[in-house]
């Protein structure tokens, strides 16, 4: 069984910080490139950010540049995001996901095979 499982969401006040986490499990993703989607409610699911397989490229969505930190450990197989100066615009369940893409991609949904159940994040005001 092939999975990712989110954890780390949670309630925050506008400001605040959030650490998620992906862990795989069934097959090493090392040599896939591991992206971080959300989706508020009535809204389409968004990228939010991606690291490939070395952590040499990584890339956001404007509106977290200078927030959110995508990183990776392939040694635990997992894939974290670091959220810093919440804004209740972030309030979204978050999702994380595995494609074998290189190159550009990495912003759309459907490139990605593998997708987490979500964890929700939501920033009160």
């Amino acid at each position: 069984q092939v999975q990712l499982v989110e954890s780390g969401g949670g309630l925050v006040q506008t400001g605040g910080s959030l650490r998620l986490s992906c862990a795989a499990s069934g097959r090493t993703f090392s040599n896939y490139v591991m992206g971080w989607f959300r989706q508020a409610p009535g809204k389409e699911r968004e990228f939010v950010a991606a690291i490939n397989w070395s952590g040499g490229s990584i890339y956001y969505t404007d509106s977290v540049k200078g927030r959110f930190t995508i990183s990776r450990d392939n040694a635990k197989n997992t894939v974290y995001l670091q959220m810093n100066s919440l804004k209740p615009e972030d309030t979204a369940v978050y999702y994380c996901a595995a494609s074998p893409i290189a190159g550009t991609g990495y912003e759309y949904d459907y490139e990605y095979d593998y997708w987490g159940q979500g964890t929700q994040v939501t920033v009160s005001s």
